[in-house]
């Protein structure tokens, strides 16, 4: 563990994999199992997919925080509403597990994938780390749950292998799916036509998998150029395979 010891409680970060419950590591079960607090984050009216990840898995006298985002997708990024109000809501919800780490309590901060790769997490992380006894647990990343499901070795050899956000413009996502070899493309939701095209431009297209809710129940796993809508859900993700030259 890592971490100025100023308080008895601990932070510890658990990433529990992309959705299916058996992808939860035994240390992010034996933590789970023991903690003295579970906070997790939930979109309004929804039960939070991180904590339905780990149902069955945790201690039952836990004390269970839920942090409810003020918004998801209903503000854009570049709305300068978006980043005061969510940097409001980090810091009210640092404060509250801040109130129990002062208190002497372990607690566990949940967290979708692996906590550093787009976590939420993190921004309670990076504003704890500093004054508490913490700790991060990585976790199985919804990419690497997705193209397991797909049955899509991603990449080898010397292949260059590129993560791109589908929030970029149109222009910048087809310069860098043009300078590597395989590529994974998140945030599809409703960025999905432009990923599309982008693909298209870059001869991309016929390569290109989609997959939605990968690793749960009801994962849908399509190749992109046949899929039809024009809008995709949040666990969607684009994945491009490279594997072209011979080994």
């Amino acid at each position: 563990m890592t971490g100025a010891v100023r308080h008895r409680g601990a932070l510890r970060v658990v990433g529990v994999g992309p959705g299916d419950p058996e992808l939860l590591t035994l240390k992010a079960a034996r933590i789970l199992g023991s903690a003295d607090v579970v906070a997790f984050f939930a979109k309004a009216g929804r039960p939070g997919h991180a904590r339905t990840i780990v149902e069955g898995a945790l201690n039952p006298a836990a004390e269970q925080l839920r942090l409810v985002y003020p918004f998801t997708t209903e503000v854009a990024l570049d709305d300068p509403r978006y980043l005061a109000e969510m940097a409001q809501f980090y810091e009210s919800a640092a404060s509250t597990l801040a109130d129990r780490l002062d208190r002497g309590l372990e607690v566990a901060l949940l967290s979708e994938g692996d906590p550093f790769f787009y976590g939420s997490s993190m921004y309670l992380f990076d504003r704890l780390a500093r004054d508490y006894a913490h700790e991060v647990i990585p976790g199985v990343t919804g990419m690497s749950g997705c193209w397991a499901q797909a049955r899509i070795p991603i990449c080898h050899g010397d292949d260059v292998f590129c993560v791109l956000p589908g929030t970029l413009d149109e222009d910048t996502m087809i310069e860098r799916l043009k300078a590597v070899d395989a590529a994974v493309i998140m945030k599809v939701g409703r960025n999905l036509e432009k990923i599309r095209r982008a693909l298209r431009a870059a001869g991309l297209l016929n390569r290109a998998m989609f997959v939605e809710r990968g690793t749960m129940g009801d994962e849908r796993i399509v190749p992109l150029a046949r899929l039809e809508e024009d809008k995709a859900s949040y666990f969607s993700l684009v994945l491009v395979p490279g594997r072209q030259r011979p080994r």
